[in-house]
């Protein structure tokens, strides 16, 4: 037994500092940013539909102070079936399959430019509350960030270039 003593305790020691590393890696994964280095966004904000079963608008800025371009490739927000990512110029509203933001560039979603359409929307999202946008790049990094959820209020189609648009094609 007196010979075991010194291997027991080798085994414990080597044990014992694993599992010190195990959670030293657990807690510098869990203190690790979620977002993609450089990268900032703010306000972000979706306009709830006026009527349950139409698209929501979702609104935000995105910055990318980092030193090298990134392109956005997809949405997502909590609670939407579907996310898409659009553009209207001239008054004609089109997917944006993806976007690149060069470095020091600030672009804006907004109502009546870059803005995300979000599709068939739990009923747990409602007005004064929050969920969750996530954007994709195209490297497979992530940034996301709170959206508050908002009252149709301002309805869309009374920006410019927004009125009588027809957005049931995009709700499948």
């Amino acid at each position: 037994m007196k010979r075991l003593a010194p291997l027991l305790l080798a085994i414990s020691i080597t044990a014992l500092a694993a599992c010190g590393q195990q959670a030293s890696k657990d807690s510098a994964a869990e203190s690790a940013p979620e977002a993609k280095p450089g990268l900032a966004v703010t306000g972000a904000e979706l306009v709830l539909p006026a009527v349950k079963g139409n698209p929501a608008g979702g609104y935000f800025t995105l910055v990318n102070n980092s030193d090298k371009p990134v392109t956005l490739a997809a949405v997502s927000i909590d609670g939407a079936a579907k996310a898409e990512m659009h553009e209207t110029k001239g008054g004609t509203m089109a997917p944006l399959a993806n976007l690149e933001i060069k470095p020091g560039e600030t672009v804006k979603f907004e109502r009546g430019g870059k803005h995300v359409m979000a599709f068939d929307l739990d009923a747990k999202l409602t007005a004064g509350g929050n969920s969750e946008l996530t954007l994709t790049f195209a490297d497979g990094d992530k940034v996301s960030a709170p959206i508050k959820l908002a009252a149709a209020g301002a309805a869309m189609e009374h920006i410019e270039g927004m009125e009588g648009m027809d957005h049931s094609e995009h709700s499948n």
